[in-house]
């Protein structure tokens, strides 16, 4: 395999460039950053400082897409990205999702509503803990099976007229509901979870999405952190870390899925880059409009991933690729089953 690959780590002062939601969609730097992990389900042990300066590096890198979501924290995420644009909000691209129901004092969720009522309740409380007039791009984090779509998209189309949304998007949802939405407004972006062990959006999405003219935002690209072959063993997670109860990080599954890292460890090396690098770099080669967004609240790992932009991978790459890692080559489903219920809504 042969690759062309910019001097690692990634130049100080470099850029990582833009892609655009869609052909008529919205240009944003072609890497963007999940904020998720900054304030929620890997680990309590909370840094703020720590994550305000890898946004600030962030911006110096050119990554201007910052994602978080209501339910992270919940709310203490999207309060920590209001703090990192403060002052700066022309510079940044703002991601944020409603949707799932989650109690401040209780980590579960409890549910999920796409009602009317409480896409207003839940945008009004977003605008406040980001600190903005308008939202960038608003998900429907996941689809709530008992509220129609066309009913929810309605309220958002309002949102949009209002000034309080610029871009309206769906995450894991069905290529019906997808159209569905797009027929009532156009839908901007999809995001759904994507990357070499987790390639169901080529099932149907991607493809709608194509045809629609709809971007595509992958979200853990690096497999949760797996691909970059940081993991080696299940203790390697904190004790509150959620991938403990997930099923490809559990027992034999751990251990299959091992043997995929492996892999990516080898190619990387051929490639003279790292795992994580090559990986993201798979799947920016995938379509021109699909941008990811790897989370981490440390700078040398977002250092890292910027560097990816560099990697160029031929197509031959890509053909070897698709033969060693198959659709459903990994162990185990990527959620636990209550939460696979809430997908492909």
């Amino acid at each position: 395999m042969t690759a062309q690959v910019t001097s690692l780590p990634f130049p100080s002062g470099s850029t990582v460039g833009t892609r655009r939601l869609g052909p008529d969609g919205p240009l944003v730097s072609a890497i963007g950053l999940g904020c998720m992990g900054m304030s929620d389900f890997y680990t309590s042990n909370r840094d703020d400082a720590q994550s305000l300066s890898t946004i600030d590096r962030a911006l110096e890198l050119g990554v201007n897409l910052l994602d978080t979501a209501d339910m992270y924290g919940p709310y203490t995420n999207e309060e920590l990205v209001g703090r990192a644009i403060k002052g700066r909000r022309d510079k940044f691209f703002i991601a944020t999702k409603f949707g799932f129901v989650r109690d401040p004092n209780d980590a579960s969720v409890r549910g999920l509503n796409g009602s009317p009522a409480y896409i207003r309740q839940a945008i009004e409380g977003s605008l406040k803990r980001l600190g903005v007039e308008t939202i960038d791009l608003y998900y429907q984090h996941r689809i709530d099976p008992n509220t129609p779509i066309e009913d929810s998209m309605g309220v958002l189309s309002d949102l949009v007229k209002a000034g309080k949304i610029r871009y309206i998007g769906l995450s894991e949802a069905s290529s019906a509901t997808i159209e569905r939405a797009h027929r009532v407004h156009p839908v901007t972006a999809l995001q759904s979870e994507y990357s070499l062990w987790t390639r169901d959006p080529e099932q149907d999405a991607l493809a709608t999405c194509r045809r629609l003219g709809i971007g595509f935002v992958a979200y853990s690209p690096l497999g949760r952190g797996f691909l970059t072959g940081a993991i080696a063993k299940f203790e390697d997670l904190a004790e509150d870390d959620f991938r403990r109860t997930n099923p490809r990080f559990q027992g034999e599954n751990f251990a299959r899925n091992m043997a995929l890292v492996d892999k990516v460890k080898q190619l990387a090396q051929e490639h003279g880059c790292t795992p994580g690098q090559f990986a993201l770099a798979w799947v920016m080669a995938q379509d021109p409009h699909i941008v990811p967004i790897p989370g981490t609240k440390r700078i040398r790992y977002l250092e890292e991933n910027a560097g990816a932009i560099g990697v160029k991978l031929s197509q031959q790459d890509l053909q070897q690729l698709d033969a060693l890692f198959p659709p459903g080559a990994a162990a185990g489903a990527r959620y636990t089953e209550a939460v696979m219920k809430m997908l492909n809504g």
